[in-house]
């Protein structure tokens, strides 16, 4: 049973076909929100929050469009909410501390090629950065995909992935870590 079938059989009032679309979507999503967010905790609340935004909207879902690209979609906006309330939260707590954040060196473990890049080494891309980057590499996203879970232009999607590859060749020839 295809995406399609089983948003028409949820609308249809059979509930248990939306297990089926969690079972499929789970990995993808919590990997994605992972790769993002950069924290467990923050990844699960934000795909929960997801899902049940999917619920809620599967009669808003256009079955002409991707389905997988609709739920990134939606996951992309929580993330950038959660970013947000995030950084709200550092700001007042910094101004509690009287003191300004302190910035770490890059580890920049397990950088090689092939290998996954530290949290730090991503932190250093913006949120768009982050997940075109992402998509790209770990979904197989097109450009064109891209841009439609962002709500951009191709040309735009492929300049954040451009930057954002850029930023990270830059942190490992300064680190010295091999390519």
């Amino acid at each position: 049973m295809g995406d399609n079938e089983l948003v028409a059989a949820c609308l249809q009032g059979q509930g248990e076909e939306f297990r089926k679309i969690m079972d499929i979507y789970k990995g993808p999503v919590m990997a994605l929100a992972m790769n993002i967010l950069g924290n467990r905790q923050d990844a699960e609340d934000s795909c929960q929050e997801t899902f049940i935004q999917v619920y809620r909207n599967l009669g808003r879902f256009d079955p002409q469009r991707s389905f997988k690209n609709w739920i990134f979609t939606i996951l992309y906006r929580r993330c950038l909410d959660q970013l947000k309330k995030k950084r709200r939260f550092q700001i007042a707590f910094n101004k509690a501390k009287h003191e300004t954040p302190r910035g770490t060196p890059p580890d920049t473990a397990g950088a090689g090629r092939g290998q996954p890049l530290s949290n730090e080494i991503l932190g250093r891309l913006n949120p768009k950065e982050r997940i075109v980057l992402t998509l790209w590499a770990n979904e197989g996203f097109t450009a064109a995909e891209i841009s439609d879970v962002l709500r951009c232009s191709s040309p735009t999607a492929r300049v954040y992935l451009f930057n954002a590859r850029k930023k990270i060749k830059s942190v490992l020839e300064k680190s010295h870590a091999p390519f």
